[in-house]
């Protein structure tokens, strides 16, 4: 991996920064955390309390369980991030009320300079500070986390593949899985013979062209069988 003089930046605004890195720190992404590809800027909601830490969250208005942040915490940790990065960010809040994520808006938030993720906690955030700051909100998918520490890693550890010099091989990232809309053909390695199971003879066969296009006919088959949603959007059926 190449140094790079201003690295792509994750900013996250958590009440739990012990938390990270956590996963973050380890593997290809940890790396280049490591060697300055990217770096973590953690903002600790609780210092943005006048009260103190005790005071960040109220009772929802209206009645119902847990606790909401409030808007004025948010606001003024999101002032504070905010002298410190250019017009070239993307801002998440972090909620399973957002629209999904998926790989086409990794790749956006990917290409962006910065990228500043609100982790609610709770029964989540005010709605007005929502609104105020324009937040774009994302859902890693349609079950429910107990704060968005864990979505974020997921969403960061995603972005961070993407970006140069990360990944050995570039050609990698255009057969794996989402790309084109399709889900990633079979992988096989040694033993060629596993309790009686065989590697396809193709992949044996050095043939190229004959493994590309087995490849992506898997990619088709297991697509149509396992996400019907998603060949619906491949231009080939």
């Amino acid at each position: 991996m190449k140094k790079i003089k201003e690295p792509w930046t994750a900013h996250i605004l958590t009440l739990f920064p012990e938390m990270f890195p956590g996963p973050l720190g380890f593997s290809i992404v940890g790396k280049a955390l490591k060697e300055k590809v990217w770096s973590l800027n953690l903002i600790n909601l609780q210092n943005f309390s006048k009260k103190g830490p005790k005071y960040i969250d109220e009772k929802p208005f209206g009645g119902g369980s847990g606790m909401i942040i409030k808007s004025e915490i948010i606001h003024n940790a999101l002032n504070n991030v905010i002298k410190k990065v250019k017009k070239n960010y993307s801002l998440i809040y972090l909620t399973p009320t957002g629209e999904k994520l998926n790989q086409k808006k990794i790749k956006k938030f990917s290409k962006k300079k910065d990228l500043i993720l609100v982790c609610g906690k709770y029964e989540g955030i005010d709605q007005r500070v929502i609104d105020k700051w324009k937040m774009e909100e994302i859902s890693v998918g349609d079950y429910i986390l107990s704060g968005g520490e864990i979505a974020a890693m997921s969403l960061v550890d995603s972005c961070v593949r993407l970006l140069p010099n990360v990944l050995g091989s570039s050609s990698s990232l255009k057969s794996e899985t989402f790309e084109n809309n399709l889900l990633e053909y079979p992988q096989y390695t040694k033993p060629r013979n596993w309790l009686g199971k065989k590697v396809p003879d193709v992949l044996l066969s050095g043939n190229h062209e004959k493994i590309k296009e087995w490849k992506k006919q898997q990619s088709i088959k297991i697509t149509k069988i396992k996400r019907p949603d998603l060949i619906k959007k491949v231009g080939k059926k």
